[in-house]
């Protein structure tokens, strides 16, 4: 999964959904001089319910203006400055986003969503001192998220303490034990550090935890072809390319945190004819009965 952009949380989406809608859907036409604060307060938590449901949907582009428009209208809520702020992060507007994230913040200080939001903004732009910051003023608010304790992970790694970052992705899969994206990370420092076996127990068990995890399948993938166990490792880097074919190219792959030896490893893996074949078919599709080819 892409570790450098924290969506919206679940949990904050399903908030604007709790919020009061609006009782009239013409509240805002034709007479809008009789409308009183509370009334367009209440248009724009709608209009935020509107832009948190597209968000989900991946339809930025749409929720976007809606989300605008709600800040105008309910200028006190710390969640609507927070959901365009988090829109804005997604469409990489940062100044804008971090305008909108600082608004959020000084309405409600003690919203750790907000603060991790800063952190993405810090560590998009590369500045992970900062990020790091961020991240941890957030998890004083909330010590127990285990995305705010991945991301600072992530900041460490890439400011290179990697026992600092392996210390707080551990304390996120203590949080959530199924959160597989932390067992991922460690596997891809043991195998930067040459401990191929422990980077390959880590995505195995990132792969029980998601059969469907594609990332992790991948690198287990690379990793045991390297190792020498060629079929099993082809077998498997199949079945992660139907699962995602972004995971075949390489920049997506260092997009991700993945070392230059991981890198190195994956771009011979990755030129082999069986490969290639599984890059040409469609996600999710199963190959055609028949002999495979070997490599």
């Amino acid at each position: 999964m892409p570790k450098h952009v924290r969506l919206i949380s679940f949990l904050m989406v399903c908030s604007l959904w709790s919020m009061p809608k609006a009782a009239n859907a013409q509240a805002l036409i034709p007479h809008i001089l009789q409308l009183d604060g509370t009334k367009l307060e209440k248009q724009g938590l709608s209009l935020a319910q509107e832009a948190a449901q597209l968000a989900q949907f991946q339809q930025v582009e749409l929720a976007l203006p809606r989300a605008r428009l709600a800040s105008q209208l309910a200028p006190k809520n710390d969640k609507v400055w927070l959901l365009l702020g988090g829109l804005q992060l997604q469409t990489k507007e940062f100044d804008a986003a971090i305008a909108s994230l600082k608004k959020a913040q000084s309405i409600n200080p003690k919203n750790g969503d907000i603060l991790f939001a800063l952190g993405s903004a810090n560590f998009q732009q590369k500045n992970y001192q900062a990020a790091v910051v961020n991240y941890q003023d957030g998890l004083k608010l909330k010590p127990n998220d285990p995305e705010g304790l991945f991301d600072l992970g992530n900041a460490y790694y890439l400011l290179g303490k990697l026992p600092d970052a392996i210390a707080q992705y551990d304390k996120a899969v203590s949080q959530d034990k199924k959160f597989w994206p932390a067992l991922n990370n460690i596997g891809l420092i043991n195998y930067e550090q040459g401990n191929t076996s422990e980077a390959i127990k880590r995505w195995q068990s990132a792969v029980t935890l998601d059969k469907q995890a594609a990332e992790p399948l991948l690198a287990l993938a690379v990793a045991l072809y390297t190792k020498g166990d060629r079929q099993q490792g082809l077998t498997m880097g199949e079945a992660a390319l139907r699962i995602d074919q972004r995971y075949g190219s390489l920049n997506f792959l260092k997009e991700n945190l993945w070392g230059d030896r991981l890198l190195s490893d994956t771009k011979k893996f990755l030129e082999l004819p069986r490969i290639q074949a599984a890059l040409q078919q469609p996600e999710n599709s199963s190959s055609a009965p028949g002999k495979q080819p070997t490599q």
